[in-house]
């Protein structure tokens, strides 16, 4: 059921409790995280905190741990599927749900004693009546039996016929109303998309009890972020959130210019900005940011001859010289530095990339550090994605977590100059695809996969590194292509995962539309084609648009999506 007061049914419920953290991998879950941790802290509450970045990861914890617990909090998961049969708890088990991840199970929402949904009460989740989707024991057909009462023949057959339409018409009742139930259902289940950042709703909470710190308001900034990077929520939603948090932002950063009020030049200050849609260009060149930022690749077409001679034509129209654009952004000129966004934005207009702004947050902590919201988010979701092994499972999940806190800035550096890598990486693996025609048409949707061997391909095996590639392509392609109706369509991307075990991931991405809602149809598009074909693959991931298949069975598989989708 959903919780109306976040406090008194949640916070104040648990705070006597020992609790166990279960924890998404994704940089908004770990924002929610630090925030509830610092909350925790403030009133001694006793937690453990386990990272899940599955279903199957999630049902082992809960196995491992629900002897020692009986409150658990679940943070970016739970919410999208029937937990009670997943789990099986006692009955004195409680789940404390907060997830962005729509749409939300019915049976969790209208469950009044096990499971609590922490969800922002503005958001239009659309869910079903309960009568429309649930039919109480007693309303179920019962055949009744006639008994002999002494009565005349004629009377009892006449009460018998009477029975018989009766019990006809229920079960022409129960037949239209199991059809309306599964057309609604189908209807509020069908699209993929996500709710307000989790984050977002854990600052709240903590707003409400009047322990809202400027830190805690900066991992909810993070978090709102993190949706906007990875393209799950749209613009509308992105301003608005940012409306939202810049009246918090306002209120904690507030201070006279004079001398009594004068923060001291080591605090931490969150500015409100209009910046650059440039990834990571402060601590990088900004040459190497117009290169590895999917708007500016795609709108110049980088991967061409012509898309580097433009980008070429694009610095001298804004007076650049290479030499200057080419060196860290830190050790470029003040003169130039001092007009830069100006300078970009009027000759990005003439360009056509009229989106080269964005609303965003900034963070400075003394002279040099400043750092704005999209930076942080790239930097942990790669500490999170490091393929490079360092020990058990966990560390990376504890790493990019601990990359959060301003004291940690060695580890935010070490993310940093992964996520460059990583931008790299994606960017000539967009530039490959593209140039060798690997994106292919299959009618309804676009395929690309990446075959073994592929430069970088075992980063690609991550969830969050395959739809950022994936997002990137699509929008890559769809400047690219001439075609029409290709502008249009949505795609699937595919790249190994256990080449010992022969799987590969796959994940399906909304198309590049003006319009998009960002609604993924996908999720159910795949437990349909796999069920149908017998398919041997693995809905593991909490986003249902992301699955592991058998390699052997990927042609068939496709070929029921094609005819699911046509």
């Amino acid at each position: 059921m959903f919780i109306s007061d976040c406090r008194r049914e949640f916070y104040d419920a648990i705070v006597s409790q020992r609790v166990l953290l279960l924890v998404a991998s994704d940089v908004d879950a770990l924002c929610a995280c630090k925030i509830l941790q610092a909350l925790f802290q403030c009133d001694h509450v006793q937690y453990t905190l386990v990272p899940v970045s599955g279903w199957q990861e999630l049902e082992t914890a809960f196995l491992e741990h629900k002897d020692q617990f009986k409150y658990f909090v679940l943070i970016n998961c739970g919410a999208n599927v029937d937990l009670l049969e997943i789990l099986q708890p006692e009955e004195d088990t409680y789940f404390f749900v907060c997830d962005s991840h729509r749409p939300i199970n019915v049976v969790n929402v209208y469950n009044d004693t096990q499971i609590k949904l922490l969800v922002k009460q503005d958001d239009d989740l659309g869910v079903p009546a309960y009568d429309d989707i649930f039919r109480d024991e007693e309303d179920e057909e019962e055949d009744s039996e006639n008994e002999s009462d002494g009565s005349e023949p004629s009377e009892k057959r006449r009460r018998f016929e009477e029975d018989v339409i009766e019990r006809t018409m229920k079960r022409r009742q129960r037949r239209e109303w199991e059809t309306r139930r599964r057309e609604i259902l189908f209807d509020y289940e069908q699209y993929e998309y996500h709710g307000t950042s989790s984050a977002m709703v854990m600052f709240d909470l903590a707003w409400i009890m009047s322990k809202d710190l400027n830190d805690m308001l900066w991992w909810a900034i993070v978090g709102l972020t993190d949706q906007w990077v990875q393209d799950k929520i749209t613009q509308m939603k992105y301003v608005t959130d940012i409306g939202i948090l810049q009246r918090h932002v306002s209120r904690h950063n507030h201070r006279n210019e004079d001398e009594e009020n004068s923060l001291s030049i080591d605090c931490m200050r969150i500015a409100f900005e209009y910046d650059l849609r440039l990834a990571l260009y402060q601590h990088w060149s900004l040459y190497e940011s117009l290169c590895n930022t999917s708007y500016t690749s795609a709108s110049l077409k980088l991967w061409s001859v012509q898309g580097q001679k433009k980008l070429r034509e694009f610095l001298a129209d804004m007076g650049l010289p290479l030499k200057q654009v080419k060196q860290k952004f830190n050790s470029m000129d003040m003169s130039l530095k001092e007009n830069l966004r100006e300078m970009i934005e009027e000759s990005a207009n003439k360009f056509g990339m009229k989106d080269l702004r964005v609303q965003t947050f900034s963070i400075h902590f003394g002279f040099k550090n400043k750092f704005s919201a999209s930076d942080i988010v790239y930097a942990t979701a790669s500490l999170m994605e490091n393929i490079e092994k360092e020990g058990p499972e966990t560390t990376n999940f504890i790493k990019a977590l601990d990359s959060l806190s301003r004291g940690n800035l060695d580890k935010l550096h070490q993310g940093l100059d992964l996520a460059k890598k990583q931008l790299r990486a994606i960017q000539q693996t967009v530039a490959s695809c593209i140039c060798t025609n690997l994106v292919i048409s299959q009618g309804p949707f676009l395929y690309c996969s990446l075959m073994e061997g592929t430069p970088d391909v075992k980063l690609f095996s991550k969830p969050v590194s395959l739809c950022l590639l994936s997002k990137y392509l699509l929008k890559s392609f769809v400047c690219s292509t001439k075609n029409k109706r290709c502008k249009l369509l949505p795609l699937i991307m595919a790249a190994p995962m256990d080449v010992e075990q022969g799987t590969v991931i796959m994940v399906g991405i909304p198309p590049e539309t003006e319009s998009s809602d960002k609604k993924n149809f996908f999720g159910r598009a795949f437990e349909k084609a796999a069920d149908s074909t017998n398919s041997r693959t693995l809905h593991n991931h909490f986003d249902m648009s992301i699955i592991e298949l058998k390699t052997e069975d990927r042609s068939k598989f496709l070929d029921a999506l094609i005819s699911l989708l046509s």
